[in-house]
């Protein structure tokens, strides 16, 4: 037996999941079939609440690669501050959400020409990656006589301590050196263009709060560093990044959101003048979507083989690669799972939830403990909200996409 993951506190109570206030069946029964994931709306938004509270004044951007479900999107675009984009797709996506262009960044090395002049001509923001990133960004706004708006993705010499993703810190393929963040600034401005300011992100899914507190500290004096020095003028906006953490793991803790929000007040309070009227923002996706997430999949077969359980399921690692293991993680830990209709009995056997698909990667859960389920019974795996369809292989082996429904918002919707 090994262990999994705490199923999050609003779905643990009960004999039977619930889901914003709706039965697993009737869920199912409104999407048409398993699998799909299940997002509840009413639990995004008591993740803003919180953030909004921790703080005060501090601009919220989503991070729409986390999660681009169009309906959530549009949900999302009405209760933020910005949108965070890593392709001319999700640019696209974030758009028809209802997002005005001039609150879309876009970040990601290898941006194309013909991206980046879309981008300039919606009125997009382009978090820039490298110098020549922005000779092209500049070359091609006096060629269509449009000002191109740009910031400086800049790559700081730190890290987030303990981050599950390390962003930052050493030699990266994103962003500019903060050796030479400054010089491009100069370039951006000497040429016309509208300068935005820093897009500082040090790393991701961390879940101390001290280490995220240190890592914004560092993010701040160092956007003062470069804007009062060779750079020559305050930035508008400083993307302090993200890096907020959620509690997949056995030995996972949530991260005390309270204390970050208490430490950057403070920070700001006390920041350079030289940042006096500058605006600050964080980006965040997984932790504002990926608890809300529910990936609902049903048992087709119970098998025993060399004396281990086995349930095998409609879904797997083509819709859920992350759950899997196969999704940057070094050692396969078990996200929480549940029966779904027996969320709170005993454990009565160890089983491996397991996939359709024909390799030994798909594995949902390893050997865990759970109540007996058979053929007919549905199989939750929790934190599913976060890089989930899209962040999975769905056309291997040319199965069908899962179904998604947004609790609480409107109907099915269409990628």
């Amino acid at each position: 037996m090994k262990p999994m993951g705490s199923i999050p506190p609003a779905y643990a109570d009960g004999q039977a999941l619930t889901i914003g206030g709706r039965t697993v069946a009737s869920l199912i029964g409104e999407a048409g079939d398993t699998p799909m994931f299940a997002y509840d709306l009413a639990a995004i938004e008591r993740r803003i609440a919180t953030f909004r509270a921790a703080f005060p004044g501090v601009g919220l951007h989503y991070a729409i690669k986390a999660n681009p479900f169009a309906p959530l999107a549009a949900a999302m675009a009405s209760r933020v501050d910005g949108i965070d984009v890593a392709s001319a797709g999700e640019m696209v996506r974030a758009i028809g959400a209802g997002m005005a262009a001039a609150d879309i960044s876009f970040a990601g090395p290898g941006k194309r020409d013909r991206e980046i002049e879309e981008a300039i001509l919606l009125g997009v923001t382009l978090n820039l990656e490298s110098e020549a990133e922005g000779d092209r960004a500049i070359a091609i706004g006096d060629r269509i006589g449009v000002r191109p708006r740009l910031a400086v993705r800049v790559n700081p010499d730190f890290e987030i301590r303990g981050s599950g993703m390390r962003m930052g810190g050493g030699a990266k393929p994103f962003g500019v050196d903060a050796a030479r963040a400054a010089a491009l600034v100069r370039t951006i401005r000497q040429a016309g263009a509208e300068w935005r300011g820093f897009h500082i992100f040090a790393g991701s899914q961390a879940l101390d709060a001290a280490a995220i507190a240190e890592t914004q500290a560092a993010t701040v004096a160092l956007a003062a560093e470069l804007a009062g020095g060779a750079a020559g003028a305050p930035p508008p906006l400083v993307n302090l990044g993200g890096g907020f953490g959620i509690p997949y793991f056995p030995g996972d803790s949530a991260l005390d959101v309270g204390a970050v929000g208490a430490a950057l007040v403070a920070t700001l309070a006390a920041r350079p003048r030289v940042l006096g009227d500058t605006n600050f923002a964080i980006e965040l996706g997984r932790w504002l979507v990926g608890e809300a997430g529910v990936y609902l999949t049903r048992v087709v077969d119970r098998k025993v083989s060399h004396g281990e359980v086995f349930l095998v399921t409609d879904g797997g690692m083509h819709h859920q690669l992350a759950a899997s293991g196969n999704f940057g993680t070094v050692v396969k830990r078990n996200y929480p799972v549940a029966v779904a209709h027996r969320l709170n009995d005993p454990a009565e056997e160890t089983a491996s939830v397991v996939g359709c698909l024909c390799t030994p990667l798909d594995r949902l859960a390893d050997r865990v403990s759970l109540p007996r389920a058979g053929v007919g019974d549905v199989i939750a795996v929790f934190m599913a909200g976060a890089y989930g369809a899209t962040a999975s292989p769905q056309a291997f082996l040319g199965h069908p996409p899962p179904r998604e429904l947004l609790v609480g918002g409107p109907l099915v919707g269409e990628r």
